[in-house]
């Protein structure tokens, strides 16, 4: 099993040494960064599951740094502990507002500090309660999201994407294949939703089914986006005979080969600076409702509640998109 992975961002080395030696003695697996810069490459690369910040370095200060992680989907929900030599009540509120989990004043307690390091990542896990598949946030992490952003006001959009005849393509090929599929449409949503900007979150619900959260404004383009790699990746997914023919046959129930298509996207819409939203509950059914009339239409679609314009199909396999 592999061991949880902690990143210290420390510049003083005499200090991150002895923090090194405690959390690795205690099990853990540790890297380093001696900046604020270095801290967030280190994130980007490493992705640990728990970081322990000082507040004072050079290039960029733990604040910054705790500001940019929390403002990324991909990072938000790594447990923050900061370390500051500062005593002041001010100091301690300024990181805990920035988004930190909790506060550890140097020189710190051993048997605290550990205490404060298992919290947080048992904290971590619960809200997480991140896809072992894809590495997206889950359920309980998808809902937090929503909840906050309607909580806050601002408008926002919700793109709730389901893949069509996925279990087909699973009977047919196995467990094995359909995890790639799965894991090639989750790429596929975080790749749209960075091209689009910050302020984006991408859940996975389970299965083949998934949520990403971002702006009114980019939302349709999102949605195409996804459609348009989606499509010219699903061929890939499939073997050249059943690539060529255009569907799989799976063996029904009562043993009787039924032909399913191609694996193709249906994607609802709704964005509430459109469609008034009070509660996460009526979001979800406006979403339901749209998907389910999206399910009626042949190849990828995009469901929103504003406008529903079908795109005429150049042949009898290419997809279309409704808006």
């Amino acid at each position: 099993m592999s061991k949880t992975r902690i990143l210290i961002a420390e510049d003083e080395t005499n200090l991150r040494d002895v923090l090194r030696i405690q959390l690795e003695f205690a099990g853990f697996e540790v890297v380093e960064a001696c900046d604020g810069q270095e801290a967030l490459d280190k994130v980007e690369q490493a992705q640990p599951e728990l970081i322990l910040l000082d507040v004072m370095m050079p290039r960029m200060d733990g604040y910054e740094v705790c500001r940019r992680l929390r403002a990324s989907y991909t990072t938000r929900h790594i447990p923050i502990i900061m370390l500051t030599a500062k005593t002041e009540l001010d100091d301690k509120i300024h990181g805990l507002q920035g988004g930190a989990n909790d506060y550890v004043t140097k020189p710190w307690e051993h048997n605290e500090l550990m205490l404060r390091v298992r919290n947080a990542l048992e904290w971590s896990r619960q809200q997480r309660a991140a896809s072992p598949l894809t590495g997206l946030p889950g359920n309980i992490s998808i809902n937090e999201d929503i909840r906050r952003r309607l909580e806050l006001g601002h408008p926002f959009a919700m793109l709730q994407i389901d893949i069509d005849f996925f279990k087909a393509y699973n009977d047919h090929y196995g467990y094995t294949r359909g995890d790639e599929a799965i894991k090639a449409l989750s790429k596929i949503l975080v790749d749209a939703a960075r091209s689009h900007g910050d302020g984006s979150f991408v859940g996975h619900i389970g299965g083949d089914d998934f949520v990403l959260l971002t702006s009114p404004g980019v939302a349709e383009a999102v949605g195409r986006e996804i459609i348009d790699v989606f499509n010219r990746t699903v061929a890939s997914l499939y073997d050249l005979e059943d690539r060529e023919r255009g569907y799989v046959e799976v063996m029904s129930r009562r043993h009787v080969p039924e032909r399913f298509p191609l694996m193709s996207l249906t994607i609802a819409l709704v964005s509430t600076d459109s469609t008034p939203v009070s509660h996460l509950a009526q979001l979800v059914d406006i979403a339901q409702e749209l998907k389910t009339h999206g399910k009626g239409i042949a190849g990828s679609v995009l469901v929103g509640e504003r406008r529903r314009y079908p795109e005429p199909a150049p042949s009898a396999e290419a997809d279309r998109e409704v808006a």
